[in-house]
C-alpha cells in the first residue's frame, strides 16, 4: 500500500474491490446476454414470423414512385 501500511490477512485491497465489481459486471453482462437470447417478439395479429435473415415481406402491392419526374 502506498501508505506505508503494512497488509494483513484478511485485508481488502481496493485492487481487490475493483477485480470483484470487474467480475460481478462480467457475469451479470452474461445472464443479461442469454436472457436477451430466450426474448422472442410476439407477432401482432395478422403478421406473419420470419426468420432473421429474410428479406422484407411484400405486401403484394406496387406504390409506384413518389418522385415526381424531373422538367
Amino acid at each position: 500500500m502506498s501508505d506505508g501500511a503494512e497488509l494483513v490477512e484478511g485485508d481488502i485491497t481496493d485492487e481487490m474491490i475493483q477485480a470483484m465489481d470487474t467480475a460481478k459486471r462480467q457475469g451479470l453482462q452474461k445472464d443479461l446476454r442469454a436472457l436477451a437470447a430466450d426474448i422472442r417478439p410476439m407477432p401482432k395479429a395478422g403478421m406473419t414470423v420470419r426468420s432473421p435473415g429474410d428479406g422484407p415481406a411484400s405486401s403484394g402491392h406496387c406504390c409506384g414512385s413518389r418522385t415526381r419526374p424531373a422538367g
